[in-house]
Formats: structure tokens, C-alpha cells, sequence
């Protein structure tokens, strides 16, 4: 108990681990713009996938043509549909509107090389396509989609920590994110290493894509152990023979053994983790030929108290090359790894709005797009067809944000304070903290700012999007 309660407090992801990239939206937002047409019907896309396509086909840009003839000498090594090196690009480039490879020459990968001309190009495409506002206009979505993964992640990060005994995330200096894309076809999961960076990005599925977030997790903790214990890890290389015969794996495993090592390791975790014995025989089937060993090993990790950075060196030294030679001699490989299939299903459709609610969603639309004088009215309408507190404070707020964006603080205050009095629901309560934050903040007032930012990060249920806003108000406080 005490173990998993040490390895809790490095269970929630840190703020911004989770997050979206302004310049991977960018670089996809170029992408759809210059025809990337993978799997567009698809029921599974995000709907601000089409949002965002119909928004940059209402611009005219000059820089299209340029756009497509670039795009279409730059295929990925897959195709026009191979998202690879442009994801890469994204997560090497800096923030907009530079786009600038934030990496050494020497340090930059190999996919991104041919592409490093991209950056004036896509600084030409933000401007015109107006992709600042559209980042605006989609946070909405984008944090749907960011809650979605909050909890199941957290829980995964718990989980491993807990097994592996970790009382953080990660040794010092090293980070592992994860970035949610929505412009992207869906049902992909795209995973880098760059250095002690580990990047996973996500596109739209019908469930959170967990297992392969776990799996890249797993890799973050455990790669940097393979390498530390290389000189003991290198002497049992000579089981890599076996892993020769196996059609189905990757040349990359089969020119590595650290990597093989690590993936074999990861393979038997997982299956301790699920309770899938049966997973070790596939493994080594594929060619993960140490997996066997280790899933024999880690019952009796689980029975020590060591967290597997101190048990690791012990379990591999502990390799018996005659006894594993003798086991892997009878193994039977597969010619090929099945094919996961991925739940293709239509969103289900929430029921239409009717009475208030219609109205609060009309005024929410009308606000979004910028008609403020009607989305006042319709927010004023709402306020006298119900007498419900929580759909007052959402008529507050649409107002109070109104006030904001026609500059006047005084009447926007109000109104946030009204909607503080009305009961709102938690996300609504935590974005209005966040926004008197900042109006104590453009007033001045930094002491007051401070107790709003706080105040919103002590709401229960508040989104992740706002929580973020108010660390980053918090922070921007205490460097005035």
C-alpha cells in the first residue's frame, strides 16, 4: 500500500502532458487544405476535421498552389496518406508562425531533412488561412477530446508506476507527452523519440487509444534501463540468433537486441498487467524471443520489494544462455503479425435541444461566430424562459464573455460574479474563475488574480483546458 501510494503521486500527468500542439494542427490544417483526403468519410474523424476544411476553403489563399506542388513532392514514404515525416516535422518544429526546427543540424531526423523548406511555406499558409483564430474556435472540441484521455491516462500512468515501482514519471530531464490531433484521419497512433523526448500523438477513435499510449509509456521507463545495463544486457546477445529465423519481425528488432530486449521485456509486463498469459506465446511466435524469460521472471518481481530500475540488472544477469538456447531452438515462428482490426462506428447522435437548452446552444453558435449583438439577445431571451440557476449562470457566462471581447471589463466582471451566484456546473465555474483571473490581471490587481487562479484549480470537474489556463495565469502572476 505504501508502494502504490509513493508511485500515486506521480500517477496524474503533469499539466501540458497531455495537450494539443498549435503547430501539429498547423501542419495538418496545411495538409487538408492541400488535399490530404485520407479517410475523410470516415465516422470516426472529429467533426472539426470538416469544420476546419470548409473554414480554410472559404479563404482565398495564395499560397495554395504552392501548398499542393509541395505536398506533392513530399509524399511520405507510405504515400500521399503516410502522415509520418509531417508529424515528425511538427514535433521538431517550434511555435507559430516561425515554425522554426528547433533541433541541431546533426540532431535532426532523417524524415524531417527533406522537409526543413516547409517552415516559410506553412508561416505563409498561417497567416492567410487565419489559423490563429481557428485555433481559437476549435479549443472547444479539442478539450472534449483532451478529457476524454485525462482519466483513462491517469490511470495508466498509476498502473505502470505502480507495477514498476516508480515513484515518478521518468528520470530527470526527460519528458513524455502526448498530443491529441483531430485533423488527422482517425484511428492512428503515431509515437517518436527525439533524445530524452518521448511524443505520442493520437487522432480521433472511437475509444482513447490506451493500450498503444501504454505501450509507449512502458518504452519511456524502460529503454533508459536497457541502456544503463547495456555491458550486462550485450553478453546474452547471442539469443538475437533465434530472433533471425522469425519472418514476422521487424528488421529493426532484429538489428538491435537492446530494442528486442526492451520490446520482449514490455511484451511480458502487458501481459502480466492484463492477466493475458497466453500473450508470451504469441510474442515469442512473433519474435520477441527473451519474452518468455521475463514473463517467467516478473512473479517473482512482483514478490520482491525493489522497483524494477534496482531488479533489472539482477534479471538480466540471471539469463541462462544454454537454458533459453534449448527453449528458443523448439520455437515456431509466425510468417505474419495479425492484423488489429479497429471498431469502425458512427458517433452516436445526442438528442436535439429543445425549450432553453435550443436557445443556450443557438446563442453559443451565434457567439462562436462572432455575431455578438444576436448572441446577446438570444443569451438575454434564455434568462426569461426558465428559472433553473445552472442555466442562468450559463447565460451569465455567454454574456460575461461578450463583455470581454467588446472590451468592457466593468460589465464582464459583473457577470462573472452573477454566474459564480447561479450554481454553474464545474467547467463553466473554472473558466469563469480563470477569466476574472485575468481581468484582475489586465486591472492590475495581482493579489486577487492569484486567489481567482487557485480558486479554479480547487474546482472538482473543471476541464483540463481550464485547469491549464489558471497554472498558466498562476504562473504568469507569480513572474510579474
Amino acid at each position: 500500500m505504501l508502494l502504490l501510494a509513493i508511485a500515486a503521486r506521480g500517477a496524474t500527468p503533469e499539466r501540458g502532458q497531455l495537450d494539443a500542439s498549435p503547430t501539429l494542427f498547423t501542419v495538418m490544417a496545411a495538409l487538408n487544405a492541400a488535399g490530404y483526403d485520407a479517410e475523410v468519410d470516415s465516422p470516426n474523424n472529429s467533426v472539426l476535421r470538416d469544420a476546419a476544411r470548409k473554414y480554410i476553403a472559404g479563404r482565398k489563399l495564395s499560397c495554395l498552389a504552392d501548398l499542393k506542388a509541395y505536398f506533392a513532392a513530399h509524399p511520405g514514404p507510405g504515400g500521399p496518406a503516410d502522415l509520418s515525416p509531417y508529424i515528425s516535422f511538427a514535433l521538431t518544429a517550434g511555435d507559430p508562425p516561425e515554425f522554426a526546427i528547433k533541433m541541431r543540424s546533426v540532431e535532426i531526423p532523417p524524415d524531417v531533412t527533406q522537409l526543413q523548406d516547409l517552415a516559410p511555406l506553412l508561416t505563409r499558409f498561417y497567416y492567410e488561412a487565419g489559423i490563429e483564430d481557428l485555433w481559437a474556435r476549435s479549443q472547444p472540441v479539442i478539450e472534449r477530446m483532451l478529457e476524454a484521455y485525462h482519466e483513462p491516462v491517469a490511470q495508466t500512468v498509476l498502473q505502470v508506476n505502480s507495477y514498476l515501482r516508480q515513484t515518478t514519471s521518468g528520470f530527470k530531464g526527460r519528458r513524455f507527452q502526448i498530443y491529441v490531433d483531430l485533423l488527422a484521419a482517425p484511428n492512428q497512433v503515431h509515437t517518436r523519440s527525439y533524445g530524452d523526448n518521448y511524443y505520442v500523438v493520437a487522432t480521433p477513435a472511437p475509444q482513447p487509444q490506451i493500450d498503444q499510449i501504454r505501450h509507449a509509456y512502458l518504452h519511456y521507463l524502460l529503454d533508459p534501463l536497457a541502456t544503463r545495463y547495456s555491458e550486462i544486457l550485450m553478453r546474452k546477445r547471442g539469443l538475437a540468433d533465434h530472433a533471425q529465423r522469425a519472418p514476422a519481425l521487424a528488421e529493426s528488432y532484429k538489428s538491435d537486441f537492446l530494442l528486442l530486449a526492451t520490446e520482449s521485456l514490455i511484451k511480458a509486463v502487458e501481459s502480466r498487467l492484463d492477466k493475458k498469459p497466453a500473450a508470451i506465446e504469441q510474442a515469442l511466435r512473433e519474435g520477441f524471443v527473451l519474452a518468455p524469460y521475463f514473463a517467467e521472471q516478473l512473479p517473482v518481481y512482483e514478490k520482491e520489494q525493489q522497483a524494477m530500475l534496482l531488479y533489472f540488472p539482477e534479471m538480466v544477469k540471471a539469463i541462462d544462455l544454454k537454458r533459453e538456447d534449448a527453449r528458443l531452438s523448439k520455437a515456431e515462428f509466425v510468417a505474419s503479425v495479425p492484423v488489429k482490426t479497429v471498431k469502425v462506428s458512427a458517433p452516436e447522435r445526442p438528442p436535439e435541444p429543445v425549450g432553453v437548452a435550443k436557445t443556450l446552444e443557438e446563442a453559443e453558435q451565434l457567439y462562436t461566430s462572432r455575431d455578438l449583438d444576436k448572441a446577446k439577445q438570444t443569451y438575454l431571451r434564455s434568462l426569461q424562459e426558465t428559472d433553473q440557476k445552472p442555466l442562468h449562470a450559463k447565460a451569465y457566462y455567454g454574456l460575461a464573455r461578450i463583455a470581454v471581447l467588446q472590451k468592457d471589463p466593468e460589465s464582464a466582471t459583473q457577470l462573472f460574479q452573477k454566474t459564480l451566484d447561479s450554481s454553474p456546473e464545474p467547467q463553466i465555474r473554472a473558466w469563469t474563475l480563470v477569466y476574472l483571473g485575468r481581468l484582475s490581471d489586465a486591472s492590475g490587481d495581482r493579489e486577487q488574480a492569484t486567489r481567482h487562479y487557485q480558486s479554479a484549480l480547487a474546482v472538482e470537474g473543471g476541464s483540463v483546458a481550464a485547469r491549464r489556463a489558471a497554472e498558466q495565469g498562476l504562473k504568469q502572476s507569480f513572474q510579474k
